[in-house]
């Protein structure tokens, strides 16, 4: 099962730094930006679809169970 850990509160130095050091571990990258003037810039790298589809249906699953009451989860 995937692991899905926030970021909250991390600056985006940090992000990058760990991910240097860890550069060994890390298979693909999916990323978004939120830039200061409103732009966000969203992509990935070398990973296929099916890949990029399954990291997305994880993040939306966590984030639903984040915010959905349990109750209605299964609704």
């Amino acid at each position: 099962m995937s692991n899905i850990e926030s970021l909250r509160g991390t600056t985006p130095a940090e992000i990058f730094e760990s991910g240097l050091e860890n550069i060994e571990q890390i298979a693909a990258v999916t990323m978004s930006v939120a830039w200061n003037d409103g732009r966000v810039t969203a992509g990935w790298s070398n990973m296929d679809p099916g890949t990029l589809a399954r990291l997305v249906l994880v993040l939306d699953e966590a984030q639903r169970r984040r915010t959905i009451p349990p109750d209605e989860l299964d609704a």
